[in-house]
């Protein structure tokens, strides 16, 4: 049986990564990412990577799972805002 800190984490992480979906596909199909903070981006994706190396560190399963889709999604947003600079 799955201990309850492990379900709850497992759900957070769920809700956690999956927020990030919806500005990804939007970022991805309209290309404007003029809202977007890059100051702000850049310290999260740096951020959502050291929580991916912690959850390795203590070897949490939904820390990792989580951590690591999440730097992927925010990593699309990241660059594409870092391209969108780059063409202006």
């Amino acid at each position: 049986m799955i201990a309850l800190n492990t379900c709850i984490g497992a759900i957070a992480a769920i809700c956690t990564t999956v927020a990030f979906v919806p500005q990804v596909i939007k970022s991805w199909r309209t290309r404007d990412l003029s809202g977007i903070s890059l100051p702000m981006y850049t310290i999260f994706t740096i951020g959502v990577i050291l929580w991916l190396v912690y959850g390795l560190l203590i070897r949490d399963w939904p820390v990792i799972i989580a951590n690591a889709i999440t730097a992927l999604l925010a990593g699309v947003v990241l660059l594409l805002k870092l391209k969108s600079i780059a063409q202006c």
